[in-house]
């Protein structure tokens, strides 16, 4: 079968096409770790954030969103200075917003996954394109969930990167749809 084109320009970019993208979660950690790393990557390739991934998790506690909502400059300040992460502060900064916005909407909503699923009715967009030229960069819920989303005080969630964001956490199924990965090729080898 064809496979999708984007990740095959390295074995981590497959890994993460084969074992994450576009896979539905509920998971509020994983969630919010797909959200920091989507606006670590604004201006940058995802292939640059996949490989500080691993210096991302120790430096944020496995992206625990009460520790991360507790940072102050100081300790952001020292994780800038000590870990392989993207030294832009502000994106350093918006971490600690963040979580401190997910804590909110989870008061609000009883998980960040409730939040985020109630745009589609708790049920993924499964998309059928022929070719990954047909990925669009954002669509009218990437519209909708990143004005939410700003709205409650998150940073770094324009449309485009929201799309990204609801790919990385599977609210969008953007594999092509001759993909192996593709939901509804995985649902017909399932039943064979």
């Amino acid at each position: 079968m064809e496979q999708c084109l984007w990740p095959q320009s390295s074995e981590l970019m497959q890994a993460y096409h084969d074992e994450e993208w576009c896979r539905p979660s509920w998971d509020d950690r994983y969630i919010f770790e797909m959200l920091t790393l989507e606006g670590a990557q604004a201006g940058l390739s995802w292939s640059i954030v996949l490989a500080k991934r691993k210096a991302y998790k120790d430096a944020f506690q496995n992206f625990d969103i009460e520790y991360c909502a507790s940072l102050s400059d100081t300790d952001l300040e020292f994780i800038k200075e000590n870990y392989n992460v993207i030294k832009h502060f502000s994106k350093l900064q918006s971490i600690r917003t963040n979580a401190e916005a997910v804590v909110r909407i989870q008061k609000e909503f009883k998980s960040f996954s409730n939040f985020l699923w109630h745009f589609v009715d708790f049920k993924p967009i499964i998309n059928n394109w022929e070719t990954d030229i047909q990925i669009p960069a954002q669509s009218p819920l990437s519209v909708q969930v990143s004005k939410e989303l700003k709205k409650r005080g998150v940073k770094f969630v324009g449309p485009v990167t929201t799309y990204s964001f609801l790919q990385a956490i599977g609210i969008v199924d953007d594999h092509i749809k001759s993909c192996d990965h593709h939901t509804l090729n995985q649902i017909i080898r399932e039943k064979t």
